[in-house]
């Protein structure tokens, strides 16, 4: 048997390779925040007129005006619930509109909604 030659690998960072930042094109940054805060808690650190950041406490992310909305035709984005009735609840009142209702699907259950902006996201759950 011949010795395959080894290369050495530098070590990579835990985020190496994974998603790491979302930015969401948005016409009113107030808005925004106002929907994401109150749907999901989410906080917001500005940085200028046109750009705010914000956290879900896991993951960090933009809304930016610098260009305008392209709701359609993008990657669909879906974030974790642990009581998926009440995140519908939540996403109803802070001002979404609920685009396919509760569903379920191998491994959990799930919905899909609007945003103030026309963007479709979805929420899933294991339960």
């Amino acid at each position: 048997m011949a010795n395959t030659p080894t290369t050495p690998t530098a070590p990579t960072a835990p985020e190496n390779c994974r998603i790491n930042y979302v930015e969401l094109n948005v016409r009113d940054l107030d808005k925004a925040k106002a929907f994401y805060g109150q749907a999901f808690g989410w906080t917001f650190t500005d940085y200028g007129p046109q750009y705010t950041e914000f956290s879900d406490g896991a993951m960090k992310g933009g809304f930016t005006t610098q260009a305008a909305p392209s709701p359609t035709g993008g990657p669909l984005v879906i974030l974790y619930a642990d009581k998926l009735e009440a995140a519908r609840a939540s996403v109803v009142a802070a001002g979404g509109a609920i685009k396919l209702e509760i569903f379920a699907f191998p491994g959990g259950r799930r919905f899909h909604f609007i945003d103030t902006d026309g963007y479709e996201l979805a929420v899933w759950s294991k339960d």
